[in-house]
């Protein structure tokens, strides 16, 4: 008897640990959010009231001549002004969804929120001068400040969200997550989100009636129970988000049976994969035919105002670029001339969109005997086949050599740029016959023109693995906007002054 009670005594002290270690869990989970949170408003209040004040000082202190010289404002006047409009301002960032856990470290789609924020704040005291005319606002002030405003927040949110990617290598900034399925997508998908941690799910496991409890489908993640214990499983691991792969389901009953449980439960995000994970990349468009409405896929990725958007980039940035780099194109080509015998520029057959083949431009950086220089290093040969990348080639030049380090070989390949067939930033262009490395995947990558750089070349170059790069493209594909194109831009420029994987 004394046994069975200091057996019950142990367990309820266990449960009674369990819970208390949960709730503490949970409690510093939401302080993290909250503190996050309470960051931004304080930062971005800071910095709409910083943005202001200079735009002041360049519209009227310096007197430049593209402003008129109208007679000096009252600085108490637009002082007052200011702080009449921070809090309408904040008013506006937060009915935007600014402070929304949902819209946080989601990708450049927060950027976009700002850029929209900041410009309906500014439409909207354009139109109460209108409106007022007593309230005098300086066009060139307004202007200075909204610029102001939407680059130093996004500066602030980008060194924000570099913070947190980091704090989520040490745990924090992590929900709880599992798997519903562990069929092909199922475990598709959670290799992606174990391996992309950034991404805020900490993966914990599966729930599958295939496979017993305990079972480790892949590595680290096994099997927490079955599809009818889902509840059983959510409470003790403290689950928050709850993902469904939806093609492991052969009956509907069990995803609305899941969906009427977890659909609207607060404490739990539920989340539905497409079913369509090999194509879904592609994109989607839902028409009705007779009333019903029917799903199609996109032959490219990018289409109406976002093909255009990457085009005016794209153009914008290569023609002024080609024009200042000309004279070092001249004395690139003349070096590699002089270095080894052979043609300065190197074309290479690649796949473009639609799997239309192309000859990319590059300056030649090998001996034109190569293939020969190669076939005496069988271990080369292996190593090249295997990741398409050698780190010590010797069929490398020495003019090559120093041109991959700084990446100037592919310059030439803004010729493509201009000529259609490739853009600033997408997937790392392919051979055709390393498409079939894309397993699934290789339909999603011919949907998007190939780029001279992008995630690939920001995420570590030649240093990471054939298969990171596979994940890498789809990524890019899957969540092309044209800020991200701005951000992968700008990342560029640190790894090719840092040559980071450059061989």
């Amino acid at each position: 008897m004394h046994l069975a009670s200091s057996a019950i005594s142990a367990h309820v002290n266990e449960q009674l640990t369990h819970k208390i270690q949960r709730v503490s869990r949970n409690i510093s989970r939401k302080w993290q959010w909250r503190l996050y949170t309470l960051s931004l408003v304080l930062g971005d209040l800071l910095l709409t009231a910083l943005s202001f004040r200079v735009a002041y000082f360049v519209r009227f202190d310096l007197s430049l001549s593209i402003f008129a010289q109208d007679a000096m404002p009252s600085f108490y006047y637009y002082r007052n002004l200011v702080i009449l409009i921070i809090p309408f301002w904040f008013l506006i960032f937060a009915a935007s969804g600014l402070y929304n856990r949902q819209n946080l470290l989601g990708g450049t789609k927060e950027y976009a929120l700002v850029f929209n924020a900041s410009i309906t704040g500014m439409f909207i005291i354009i139109a109460l001068g209108f409106l007022f005319p007593e309230l005098v606002i300086a066009r060139g002030w307004l202007l200075l400040a909204w610029v102001f405003i939407y680059l130093s927040i996004s500066l602030e949110r980008f060194l924000f969200r570099r913070l947190v990617y980091r704090l989520r290598g040490q745990g924090c900034f992590l929900s709880p997550a599992i798997m519903v399925g562990a069929n092909d997508e199922g475990i598709s998908l959670s290799e992606q989100l174990l391996n992309w941690r950034k991404s805020g799910f900490h993966m914990l496991g599966f729930v599958d009636n295939k496979f017993p409890v305990g079972t480790e489908v892949i590595p680290n993640l096994r099997v927490l129970g079955k599809v009818d214990q889902l509840k059983d499983v959510i409470t003790p691991y403290d689950v928050e988000e709850v993902v469904l792969a939806s093609s492991a389901f052969s009956s509907r009953d069990h995803l609305l049976d899941i969906f009427k449980r977890y659909g609207v439960n607060d404490s739990v995000n539920l989340r539905l994969s497409s079913g369509l994970y090999e194509i879904i990349t592609t994109g989607l468009t839902v028409k009705n035919f007779a009333y019903v409405p029917l799903v199609g896929i996109n032959q490219v990725r990018l289409t109406g105002a976002e093909v255009i958007l990457k085009m005016a980039l794209d153009y914008a940035i290569t023609i002024p670029v080609l024009i200042v780099l000309s004279p070092i194109l001249l004395v690139i080509a003349m070096a590699i001339h002089l270095d080894s015998p052979g043609p300065i520029i190197h074309r290479r057959r690649v796949m473009g969109v639609n799997g239309r083949k192309f000859d990319a431009f590059k300056f030649r950086t090998m001996f034109v005997n190569g293939d020969e220089i190669l076939s005496k290093h069988p271990e080369l040969e292996a190593e090249l086949a295997a990741n398409a990348k050698l780190k010590i080639d010797p069929r490398i030049t020495r003019v090559g050599s120093f041109l991959r380090k700084l990446s100037l070989d592919e310059l030439p390949q803004m010729f493509n740029v201009l000529k259609g067939d490739m853009s600033l930033v997408g997937p790392r262009m392919i051979s055709p016959e390393e498409l079939d490395k894309y397993d699934q995947w290789d339909i999603n990558l011919l949907t998007v023109r190939p780029g001279i750089t992008g995630l690939w070349q920001v995420s570590g170059r030649s240093d990471i693995s054939y298969e990171q790069r596979v994940r890498l493209d789809m990524y890019y594909v899957r969540n092309w906007n044209i800020w991200l194109d701005f951000q992968l831009l700008f990342q560029t420029i640190p790894v090719v002054l840092k040559r980071q994987g450059a061989y």
